[in-house]
């Protein structure tokens, strides 16, 4: 029996070979928001990897909403046309999927890359104003963000709707929305960094509203035969955050909109860490199979994934319907060639590297083959 990992699968009109997703990993390297040679790079050896589905990093809908100077960006001609340089790689070479994940980094927003320090720039570094559900500050030392009124929102709620138009010009197949890791649409839904008093703060009900307004507003734009999700943090751990129940709720009522799978994540809205002992491999799991249960939807599973047998498991158990990597891909970008032949599955090679496969080893140095027997 072919192992689970590696079957197909059909959202909408989109396939995909396999479960194997490389997640979205900000790589701080964009100048003015627009991808480069590191990206075509990065993306290009994952379309060419053997995963189903590659998707971009954090991409923000304007310029405040990214995490750094050097984060990715899809609101202007130039930003589009270097996506389509890509996008034209995954189409004349690539076997994966092309999905982008659209986002606003909210009062998370405005800092400097990761080797630099990654903290809050200051006014001579080209800080930025940052926005948020209340004007909380995520912690000690960091901007205060200005907190937003309706017309902001709908502004915020339009460049979501301007750039998934430009994602679907470009030519991806799959878009996701960023509501975890507390940037601007996780925020709202999560007590840590909403205080508000008005509709869209308090009770679950309310601090969903944005994030389903924003939901709402790029579904009616995305074309129905393309693939349409949101990442959301399952829990943020520490009270008064979300919570995993909450999290089924918010999916549920996705799904009742038209949302095709949920990317489960966990964390962001506090600068502390998950306790200890929740943290071990495949840790969020469980996350993404309560949603998956409790919403009837779709799950993504991701985390601390790197053990082909464990996403094996996690598909054949029906935990997830996907398993996402990130730091296991960047570590290994050829892990799905080397799961598929750990587990006796088939993913698909580039013409350039068939010879690479192992099976044909054997074929070309029968010496080796007599290595191995002896």
């Amino acid at each position: 029996m072919a192992p689970q990992l590696f079957t197909p699968i059909k959202i909408r009109d989109v396939e995909f070979a396999n479960r194997v997703v490389v997640a979205p990993m900000c790589q701080y390297s964009a100048d003015a928001g627009v991808p480069n040679d590191w990206h075509l790079m990065h993306l290009g050896q994952y379309a060419v990897s053997g995963a189903g589905l590659v998707i971009t990093e954090a991409t923000a809908v304007e310029a405040i909403g990214r995490i750094s100077p050097g984060c990715l960006a899809l609101h202007n001609d130039e930003q589009e046309a270097a996506f389509a340089r890509i996008i034209a790689f995954f189409e004349a070479h690539g076997a994966a999927v092309p999905g982008i994940q659209l986002a606003h980094a909210g009062r998370k927003a405005s800092t400097n890359l990761p080797w630099l320090g990654g903290k809050p720039l200051g006014e001579d570094e080209g800080a930025w104003p940052t926005i948020g559900p209340s004007a909380v500050p995520f912690a000690e030392g960091w901007h205060t963000p200005a907190e937003m009124d309706r017309a902001e929102m709908a502004r915020v709620r339009d460049a979501f709707v301007a750039s998934a138009k430009r994602a679907d010009r470009v030519g991806f197949k799959l878009l996701e929305l960023h509501g975890a890791h507390g940037y601007l649409m996780s925020a709202f839904l999560s007590p840590i960094a909403n205080h508000r008093e008005d509709e869209y703060g308090g009770s679950l009900e309310n601090r969903m509203r944005f994030p389903l307004e924003i939901f709402d507003a790029v579904r009616a734009q995305w074309p129905e035969s393309k693939a349409l999700g949101m990442r959301l943090s399952g829990t943020d751990w520490e009270a008064p955050g979300i919570t995993i129940e909450e999290a089924v709720e918010v999916s549920a009522a996705l799904k009742a909109r038209g949302c095709d799978f949920i990317h489960v994540s966990s964390g962001g809205n506090l600068a502390t860490r998950p306790p200890v002992g929740t943290t071990s491999i495949g840790y969020q799991v469980p996350l993404a199979q309560k949603i998956k249960a409790g919403a009837d939807i779709a799950t993504m599973a991701v985390g601390m994934i790197r053990d082909p047998q464990l996403a094996e498991d996690i598909i054949a158990s029906g935990k997830a319907d996907f398993v996402a990597l990130a730091r296991g891909v960047l570590y290994d970008p050829h892990w799905a060639k080397h799961a598929a032949e750990a587990l006796g599955g088939e993913v698909a090679y580039p013409n350039q590297y068939m010879r690479s496969q192992p099976k044909y080893w054997s074929k070309a140095f029968p010496e080796f083959e007599k290595a191995a027997a002896d």
